[in-house]
């Protein structure tokens, strides 16, 4: 974005998410100024400058949600709409360097341009940099990745940093179907976490990007098994005092429990990821006899 005049003797732009200005005549001329002349503060162009990096900010949040819905979900992406929102600065941000899977399973690899005809250029784990056309791909939640521990490797080589938590994210791989038996509804790997109150856990719950219900905090996911809610205890609204975080449950869009042989590999990894990170802000206790 280019400098805009702004009142006698200025200029301003937005430089880093912030409103600069810089001085268009005497000995400072050209120069950007290292803070905002009192004469700028209120003027009608800084205030839309304002605004404008508000929405800019805005924007950049809702793609990168999207683009987190999408690779949760696990779900078909067209190719050609990621060609149409690439030239956007903010959508590129949370799309580039997300391994991206095309019609053959082998297809896999970094995502680093879309092209206007709908072509990704991805960069595969053999280090080369090839061409994908099909309809659509996936952005596939790490705990569907083959690959996963070559990828991190590889990542870790070419200094890729993704914009979404891709192949970092924590995972839990869902057990073998002989390891859970035919009635078991509830996890309690991460069950009493002591808390010194309801509140505190809530807003860590909040803070974390999930939805606290009644005495639950809880996550939807919406993947290829279908759409279902991981929900972890956390107490009575009104709880005035200790307490404990309780066991993890999942349910169907009716409310109905899901026996644990039933919740899909996503929404299982993504359920032990939340009960996980509100068990690590537990009161832990101190001292020898700890």
């Amino acid at each position: 974005m280019g400098w805009l005049s702004a009142g006698d003797g200025y200029e301003i732009a937005l430089v880093e998410g912030r409103v600069a200005a810089r001085a268009t005549a005497g000995r400072a001329a050209g120069r950007q100024l290292k803070s905002l002349p009192k004469a700028l503060r209120e003027h009608p162009e800084v205030d839309r400058l304002r605004r404008f990096a508000e929405w800019l900010d805005r924007h950049a949040t809702t793609c990168l949600a999207q683009v987190d819905t999408w690779m949760v979900s696990s779900l078909p992406v067209p190719t050609g709409l990621l060609a149409r929102v690439w030239p956007d600065e903010a959508w590129q941000s949370a799309l580039r360097d997300l391994v991206v899977v095309g019609d053959d399973r082998d297809e896999v690899g970094f995502l680093r341009d879309a092209t206007d005809s709908g072509e990704l250029r991805v960069v595969n784990l053999d280090g080369e940099t090839v061409r994908l056309s099909p309809m659509t791909v996936t952005l596939p939640h790490p705990v569907l990745l083959e690959d996963l521990d070559d990828l991190r490797e590889f990542a870790a080589e070419l200094g890729v940093v993704q914009g979404v938590e891709q192949i970092h994210r924590a995972t839990w791989p869902k057990p073998a179907d002989a390891d859970l038996t035919e009635k078991a509804t509830e996890v309690r790997e991460f069950a009493g976490g002591k808390f010194s109150s309801r509140f505190g856990l809530a807003a860590r719950a909040t803070s974390l990007g999930y939805r606290v219900s009644g005495g639950y905090a809880t996550h939807r996911v919406r993947d290829a098994g279908g759409t279902s809610e991981a929900a972890v205890w956390i107490g009575e609204p009104y709880w005035d005092g200790e307490l404990e975080t309780g066991g993890l449950t999942w349910h169907d869009p009716d409310g109905r429990s899901l026996p644990l042989r039933e919740v899909s590999p996503v929404a299982w990894s993504e359920g032990m990821r939340m009960a996980a990170a509100l068990y690590a802000g537990r009161a832990v206790e101190e001292g020898k006899d700890a």
